[in-house]
């Protein structure tokens, strides 16, 4: 059984966001986000703690979680992959990769693989639209210009238990 606490470092972390905020709540996005880098997805058991943590009702933390989509209540991959096929990215290859994405990796209706290893959904905007098409890796580290290619790449990289290495968007010449 998972114990659902904070360390006493992300005790004082949380402590110190607090501080920069007028009021506790006004810190339940940054906190919500240090949960779900720790245990993966925000379970009740987690909004729970995290509603004590700040004392708010877990209402109102679930509210949140319920809202935003870079907030996770419930893993269904080891891996979660978000590509943007908004209009830049879509335009740029984003929906045929889209396609291309749910037959060869056989994704279920949810976006899971077989597998269970990698879990894609399409994201609205990840603000990289002059690198287009853009991946998000766990909601943080984002992959420019995707082809099936440098996906296969991303992929084998995760299965090593490794992310891929940061890529500062790299610009793109047209002639």
């Amino acid at each position: 059984m998972t114990e659902y606490a904070f360390s006493p470092t992300e005790k004082a972390q949380i402590e110190g966001l607090c501080r920069r905020y007028p009021t506790r709540q006004s810190a339940v996005m940054p906190v919500l986000w240090i949960a779900q880098q720790k245990f993966g997805e925000l379970s009740p058991p987690v909004i729970e703690l995290v509603a004590q943590t700040l004392g708010l009702p877990p209402a109102h933390v679930e509210g949140v979680v319920s809202f935003y989509t870079m907030y996770i209540p419930k893993r269904k991959g080891q891996w979660l992959l978000e590509l943007c096929t908004c209009f830049t990215c879509g335009e740029c290859g984003g929906r045929e990769l889209w396609s291309t994405i749910q037959d060869r990796f056989q994704l279920d209706e949810e976006g899971v693989s077989p597998d269970g290893f990698l879990w894609f959904r399409e994201a609205e905007c990840l603000g990289g639209c002059d690198a287009a098409p853009v991946l998000q890796i766990e909601g943080h580290r984002m992959v420019f210009h995707l082809t099936l290619e440098k996906l296969e790449t991303v992929i084998e990289s995760l299965r090593q238990g490794e992310l891929p290495p940061f890529e500062s968007i790299p610009p793109r010449h047209f002639e």
